[in-house]
């Protein structure tokens, strides 16, 4: 076990394709899910203790996000301490620059980067299968979380296959008041169909064809989430926010997965800044921030940064 802290980055993820099928008997859905990392991302500080695991938070939603085994970072860290039998030590700092409920994953981000990061404190060397076991456990979103880059997940998500893409995407994030519970938002998805029979969900050929081009206005207009026409039911002040980043030319806006956070894809770096003050301008939503796509997975970034660490 190392004696310093040790830091984990971890990307966020925003949906280009999230087809969702009808709701099975477990209550889970059928997913065909094209995965997205990008620059956004939170920080997991592990250091030595001896008092179990505990967390603390700074940065985006520090105040909203639980402490206790609620914390899917505390679960995480529980998992891979039952896995390799040894106590459950750490101290996590979450450093948050990923919305909490916010559809880009975020804690599911945290919760791959406190395995990665407590594997690295405890010099535990576990191997990259097993904590993407580990970590599909845990949640559906959180095996991308470690992967990264560009993925497409099946089933309920977690089984990934990187997807043939070139180059870089430029986005615009625009940040809402308040999250939205995903188990929620699907229930919503639930209601709005009825008892209408779905399809079983495929990868858009359309979208894979335009990420091995690089086509970016055609992966713009290949961009759809099933969970939006939800996501908008229960906070219809979205469906303005997404008519204003279209009027400022973006190529595609779409909810980012389960919402409420509204993504929206630019040209290039210049016009990414364009979108994004005008969007800070238009009073439509908290506030606004860009990234570059793809970015990787969890990773080791060295030790905590001074101004970052506490609790």
């Amino acid at each position: 076990m190392t004696s310093h802290a040790v830091t984990v980055r971890v990307p966020a993820k925003v949906n280009l394709q999230l087809s969702v099928g009808a709701r099975r008997p477990d209550g889970y859905h059928d997913l065909v899910s094209v995965f997205h990392a990008v620059g956004l991302a939170d920080d997991v500080v592990a250091s030595p203790s001896s008092d179990g695991v505990t967390v603390t938070v700074s940065g985006e939603g520090a105040g909203s996000l639980p402490v206790d085994g609620d914390n899917l970072a505390v679960r995480a860290a529980l998992a891979l301490a039952r896995h390799v039998g040894r106590p459950p030590d750490v101290a996590l700092h979450l450093v948050k620059s990923i919305p909490v409920a916010g559809g880009m994953a975020g804690g599911s981000a945290d919760a791959a980067g406190a395995l990665v990061a407590c594997d690295a404190l405890w010099g535990s060397d576990v191997d990259r299968a097993t904590l993407l076991r580990l970590a599909a456990d845990l949640g559906s979103d959180v095996p991308f979380a470690l992967v990264g880059g560009t993925a497409v997940g099946v089933g309920r998500g977690i089984d990934l296959t990187a997807a043939l893409a070139r180059g870089e995407l430029h986005w615009v994030f625009a940040f809402d008041e308040g999250g939205l519970s995903t188990a929620a938002v699907y229930a919503e998805a639930d209601r709005l169909r009825g008892g209408a029979v779905r399809p079983e969900p495929r990868v858009s050929e359309r979208l894979m064809a335009a990420l091995r081009s690089h086509d970016v206005p055609a992966i713009g207009a290949a961009l759809e989430n099933d969970l939006q026409r939800a996501a908008l039911s229960l906070r219809p002040r979205l469906a303005r926010v997404l008519d204003a980043g279209r009027e400022q030319g973006a190529l595609g806006a779409i909810v980012s997965g389960s919402g409420p956070t509204c993504a929206f894809l630019a040209q290039d770096a210049p016009h990414a800044v364009d979108l994004a003050v005008a969007l800070s301008g238009s009073g439509l939503c908290r506030t606004v921030r860009t990234a570059v796509g793809p970015a990787p997975g969890a990773r080791l970034v060295g030790p905590t940064r001074s101004e970052d660490s506490g609790g």
